[in-house]
């Protein structure tokens, strides 16, 4: 009574270490004494009679305790001892570890400890050497335990069993309760998708834990039973943090004794569910945030249809391919497929060989590019940023180098300049992606994939989502790690695919050369349909250069002015350089002045395109016009308050660089239709603006199988049912409909 009423003052360390030394001085002095004296009956029993040389034996300490009476799992908790047993078996004979079935948490007013009552069997798999001779064997071990009830006293037993050996295997008469108690051992874990992250940093010794699971049935209860650890302790209390349904959030409080905070945490995930009790064994690193599959603790209400994730690999394949063969007519890649078109104008009367040839370079382009995409993907992932589709056009210097590339070509097609392979990489490449020949067909698919990608085609979508989502976190893997290497290869094989289907139909085209007659013949109109496609790819630099204010605010005039400038050096270096028969130096050397000095002056001094804008200092209301929808700001937090308010939620996840998702706005959502709608509902509609890519909107991205914008979701009024995702391609019949069944 003594130790037990003295116990609550000591540490968690101290504690364990004056209880091994009084349970290992009681068991000198006590010796038989303790045995006799014991709550606690042990006996060995076996699985087989019989076993054949080279198997294993399914051997089971059995521990039959008296009322009121426990005793320990292999973590004790906050005080105890853990069973144990010293095996004392014949040559060619060895045992494994023990397999603890699932215990019961015992709180108490000071101490938390995790037990077994009335009765429990700790299973060993017995391995039998090949070489093992016929006949009886006896095994024996020692096993000591703690036992409580009001107070402790130390148990052991000395235990034994005989088996044969023969040339055949032979149940014995325990064999069924040995297999009653494997039912009660945790399931492997590795099929919950469970993840560990810190929720916070610590204070003083002390941090948060999340853990998050999905249950394959609603679960009325649920813990963690953590591994012993010398270093930390998973404090017992337990918060269930509010979830959808078949979601398992849990935070736990973590004390540190020594040392770092780990990197990983191991035990039992427990949980009630359809009146029977499950534990999961489980390991897990604990990331540093929460992981990017994962549902952020309470930020919504309702589950998402991940069921894209659950597709076979063939079906997702095939979404990737279909979302490449879509992107062709995507207003983001219709003025490079215009040159592509022209351009097999112009080889209608080849020699088919090299049609073949150039097409399969356009395919080579493209692939090419998809190749260095993936490359930049796993290495963004592999530092720990969250990645999205169309992520570098997140990037402000990124779009500085297209839109002047955009305009470089726009004024080769209008014929102001010509350039060849010589020149400057740049230039080349504008040029080189509006003539003819190898060079040409390259670059127009590497321009075309340069384009794709702040477009999301029908199914493409979801096929990216589902790479990213296969492929895992890649931070702090090694790269010869076989995660490593999974994921990876999966980037890498989805993107080719998504390329595929982009370059497919040239191919096609290539190699059915007869199909070339349904085209119109090469003449003069050419060469004013090469200046009307000029204009597309003007129209393209301005849309590209209007995403630029978020990056650079007002200086963003000086690029504008810069590309003026170089406009005009285009135009000089055309006129009177290639064109011109005198003072062709003089002409020269004003381009590159031109050309140079503004780089210098106007891109490097005044636009300081390489020091963006860190921070997004626009303040303008998200609402277009008087009549426009009343948008607010995405928040987790506000979707919760308006389903507490029984009001359903529209969320528009867009971009300024996504042309889809401005389409969908202006033809689907920002109509009259629609507005009516929202008012007649009292809904709420959420505007989540991902053209900086915040990582916690492309984690929401990914939670609904995405990699990318455009998402629209649409929250039911009632929180237990899940949102609604609308397809890629919108139409107000879509989204009335799925505002309607919100709203009931």
């Amino acid at each position: 009574m003594i130790l037990v009423e003295f116990l609550p003052h000591l540490s968690h360390l101290t504690a364990v270490r004056f209880i091994t030394g009084f349970l290992l001085a009681a068991l000198v002095c006590l010796g038989e004494l303790s045995a006799q004296a014991a709550h606690t009956r042990a006996s060995l029993v076996l699985g087989a009679e019989t076993a054949r040389p080279g198997g294993t034996v399914l051997a089971g300490v059995r521990l039959q305790i008296d009322p009121h009476w426990h005793i320990y799992w292999r973590n004790p908790g906050a005080s105890g001892m853990p069973t144990s047993i010293e095996w004392q078996l014949p040559a060619g004979v060895s045992a494994g570890p023990i397999q603890w079935p699932l215990p019961q948490k015992l709180p108490d007013q000071d101490l938390t400890t995790y037990i077994y009552k009335d009765e429990v069997v700790l299973l060993v798999p017995l391995k039998l050497a090949s070489s093992l001779p016929p006949g009886p064997i006896d095994l024996k071990a020692k096993v000591s335990w703690l036992e409580c009830d009001q107070q402790c006293v130390p148990g052991s037993a000395q235990v034994q069993a005989g088996l044969s050996i023969g040339a055949e295997s032979k149940l014995s008469s325990d064999a069924a309760l040995l297999a009653a108690w494997q039912k009660q051992l945790p399931l492997d874990g590795s099929g919950l998708s469970a993840h560990a992250w810190w929720e916070k940093a610590a204070v003083d010794n002390l941090r948060p834990l999340m853990l998050e699971w999905t249950s394959v049935q609603d679960a009325a209860d649920a813990d963690f039973f953590p591994d012993a650890s010398e270093s930390v302790e998973v404090q017992p209390a337990t918060e269930r943090v509010p979830a959808p349904s078949r979601e398992i959030i849990l935070r736990k409080e973590v004390k540190k004794f020594s040392g770092d905070w780990p990197a990983r945490v191991s035990g039992v995930l427990v949980q009630q569910s359809g009146g029977q009790r499950l534990g999961y064994e489980v390991g897990l690193p604990v990331e540093l945030t929460r992981p990017a599959l994962s549902r952020q603790a309470g930020s919504e209400t309702a589950a998402p249809d991940t069921g894209g994730l659950r597709r076979p690999l063939w079906e997702m394949l095939l979404y990737a391919v279909l979302g490449g063969l879509i992107l062709n007519v995507m207003p983001c890649v219709l003025p490079v497929i215009s040159l592509k078109v022209l351009g097999f104008v112009g080889q209608a009367k080849d020699h088919p060989r090299r049609v073949r040839t150039m097409g399969l370079i356009y395919g080579l382009g493209i692939e090419a590019s998809f190749l260095v995409l993936a490359g930049v993907t796993i290495g963004l992932k592999a530092a720990g940023h969250q990645i999205g589709w169309g992520f570098q056009f997140t990037n402000p210097e990124f779009l500085v180098v297209l839109t002047v590339l955009m305009m470089l070509v726009a004024l080769n097609l209008f014929g102001l300049f010509e350039v060849n392979l010589g020149s400057n990489a740049l230039d080349a490449a504008g040029t080189l992606a509006s003539k003819g020949g190898a060079g040409g067909a390259f670059m127009n698919g590497v321009l075309a994939t340069a384009l794709a990608t702040p477009c999301t085609a029908p199914f493409l979508g979801a096929a990216l989502g589902f790479a990213f989502a296969q492929s895992g976190p890649l931070k702090g893997v090694a790269l010869t790690d076989p995660a490593f290497v999974h994921s990876a290869a999966v980037i890498i094989l989805f993107f080719l695919t998504v390329g595929a289907g982009l370059a497919a139909p040239y191919a096609v085209l290539s190699w059915q050369p007869a199909w070339l007659k349904f085209l119109p013949r090469p003449g003069p109109w050419m060469q004013r349909f090469k200046v009307a496609m000029g204009f597309p790819m003007l129209a393209t630099a301005v849309w590209l250069m209007s995403l630029l204010p978020l990056h650079y605010g007002k200086r963003t005039l000086w690029f504008g002015l810069f590309l003026v400038t170089v406009g005009l050096a285009a135009w000089v270096y055309g006129e009177f350089v290639q064109r011109g028969r005198a003072r062709r130096g003089l002409g020269l050397a004003v381009a590159l002045a031109l050309a140079v000095g503004g780089y210098a002056y106007m891109l490097e001094g005044q636009l300081r395109w390489r020091s963006p804008i860190t921070e997004n200092t626009q303040t303008a209301e998200l609402k277009e016009s008087p009549e426009g929808i009343d948008w607010q700001p995405w928040d987790p937090s506000a979707i919760r308050q308006a389903q507490a308010e029984s009001r359903p939620v529209l969320v528009d996840f867009t971009a300024d660089w996504c042309l889809t998702c401005q389409a969908n706005k202006r033809v689907a959502i920002e109509v009259p239709s629609v507005r009516r709608k929202l008012k007649e509902l009292n809904a709420v509609a959420l505007l989540a603006d991902y053209t900086r890519q915040p990582d916690a909107m492309t984690a929401e991205l990914n939670r609904f199988s995405r990699a990318g914008v455009p998402l629209v979701l649409v929250y039911p009024k009632r929180q237990e049912e899940s949102p609604i995702v609308l397809p890629e391609v919108l139409t107000p019949g879509v989204v009335l409909a799925a505002l309607d069944r919100a709203g009931k």
